[in-house]
């Protein structure tokens, strides 16, 4: 027999177990040990909890990259900081919780057996009283309708909701029923300067401040950040080799003992198989979807990265690898499918007045270690190591041209594409879009850089003035490429990678 919501008795035994062994600070007793590097989301989210305006902060982001580290960090702080009592604390874990099938309504349930049977007080008369519950729900949108139920629960009561999630499709999916009670923290793997920190304890500021990106419009903007990657140099570039050789998840980098070939192993297995076997194995109405294709997609996905292949590659090569007769429309949902995981972005051609730019989606992967496990090839960025490796250059080069893609696509509010080639316009590595202004970015990773012949695409949009377009970036291997044109911005990919 199910229940409902107004059972405030109890819960089946082996669901109570679950939840009090899952929240130990209840009976006195520890937390399992966590890492002592809080990442750069730490402090946002926690500002975003606590006086934030919205009621539930939402932290999203590819697996394995911390987010349930992270939550834990924010509960281990308030209870050693003594800002909240344990019984104001509630943690779900929905990725390993017992069956919920015996719960009418999951999240509401548990909230309602968290009020009466450990905060002891309704949630109002506690918020009223200046203690106020705060719920933290990992992997929420593994169930059906969590956002409804979220929306009645934070419209009654006065409770801080922190949600945590790994598909931002079904995440996207409950926006409109939160539409004003959510604010959101978007996490990706390691920022160079975490890298440096956590692997190296060395401390590099971010040069974007976090309140907002009218820095960005600034000429003199971006050469202070290749200025500031000059002031780390020693740090920016030890941080920089790391990542080529291990990539920017947090496990990869703390567990750095561990060979490559066993650490691709546990990204495979962890990060990619889990997204595609459990995120994205049911689609609506419990129709399955097609695991062999989403892993031929993902693995174009990493062949291509950086590049913006047309249908007939990818229904070729598809058709090639699955034996299968299957169309351009059927491999486009797939891939939305796959940039809704996060593990990619897909970036669409520039719009303009309402006009579509015809060109194809440039593809751009969260992190370069998940080609490097998924393909079994390491294509290293960091020059010192690159160099004995001519013939990967030009895969080097499609590879930093991803790195950018997904790295400027993670900046909150900014408009990112890419600016096909179009008659006489050459195109446009990426094109970012502040307001109404734009600002052309080419990415040139390579050994040697014509000054000429390697900015045509970023002036031939600078000139255009319908562009609104005042000047252009130029993203280099190195940090001694010098532009005579001075609406042309050169700073070296290490030092573009600490803007935040």
């Amino acid at each position: 027999m199910s229940r409902d919501i107004f059972d405030k008795d109890r819960l089946p035994p082996e669901l109570d177990s679950f939840i009090r062994d899952t929240n130990p600070w209840w009976e006195g007793k520890p937390d399992k040990p966590l890492p002592p590097y809080r990442r750069w989301a730490f402090q946002v989210t926690l500002k975003k909890l606590s006086s934030g305006l919205a009621p539930i902060a939402v932290l999203r982001g590819p697996r394995q990259v911390g987010k349930s580290i992270l939550q834990s960090q924010l509960i281990q702080h308030f209870l050693s900081q003594k800002i909240v009592e344990p019984n104001r604390i509630l943690r779900v874990q929905f990725d390993e919780i017992p069956s919920l099938r015996g719960l009418t309504d999951p999240v509401l349930s548990l909230a309602r057996w968290f009020e009466n049977r450990v905060l002891g007080v309704s949630f109002n008369e506690a918020a009223a009283a200046d203690r106020p519950a705060y719920l933290f729900l990992d992997e929420v949108q593994n169930l059906r309708d969590w956002a409804p139920q979220l929306k009645a629960l934070v419209d009654h009561h006065a409770v801080k909701v922190l949600v945590t999630g790994s598909s931002a499709l079904r995440i996207e999916a409950g926006r409109d029923s939160l539409a004003g009670r959510i604010a959101q923290v978007e996490l990706g793997t390691l920022l160079l300067r975490e890298i440096a920190g956590m692997r190296f304890g060395l401390e590099i500021r971010p040069h974007l401040p976090e309140d907002g990106l009218e820095p960005l419009l600034h000429c003199e903007f971006w050469r202070e950040l290749q200025r500031h990657g000059l002031a780390s140099v020693e740090a920016r570039d030890k941080a920089f080799a790391a990542f080529s050789q291990r990539g920017g998840y947090p496990t990869a980098q703390e567990r750095w003992d561990v060979p490559w070939p066993e650490m691709a192993d546990q990204l495979n297995e962890t990060v990619i198989h889990r997204a595609i076997q459990h995120d994205l194995r049911l689609g609506r109405r419990g129709q399955k979807r097609d695991p062999h294709l989403l892993e031929e997609v993902f693995r174009m996905a990493c062949r291509y990265a950086g590049q913006s292949p047309g249908q007939a590659i990818y229904t070729n090569e598809i058709k090639q690898a699955l034996r299968a007769n299957i169309g351009w429309p059927r491999i486009l949902t797939y891939l939305r499918f796959l940039d809704s995981t996060l593990l990619l972005k897909l970036v669409g051609p520039l719009e303009l007045r309402l006009k579509r730019k015809r060109g194809n989606l440039k593809l751009c992967l969260c992190d370069n270690s998940l080609r490097a496990s998924w393909l079994q090839e390491v294509v290293p960025l960091d020059p010192s190591a690159l160099s004995p490796a001519p013939h990967l250059r030009d895969l080097a080069g499609h590879l930093a041209e991803s790195l950018v893609g997904y790295y400027l696509g993670g900046l909150p509010h900014l408009d990112l594409a890419h600016f096909p080639e179009r008659g006489a316009e050459p195109e446009v590595d990426f094109v970012l879009t502040v307001g109404e202004r734009r600002i052309p970015l080419e990415v040139k990773y390579r050994e040697f850089v014509d000054v000429h012949r390697d900015t045509l695409g970023l002036r031939a949009f600078i000139e255009k003035t319908v562009y609104n377009a005042p000047f252009g970036v130029l993203v280099t291997m190195h940090d001694n490429v010098s532009v005579p044109d001075p609406r042309i911005v050169a700073l070296s990919l290490p030092s573009l990678l600490l803007l935040r």
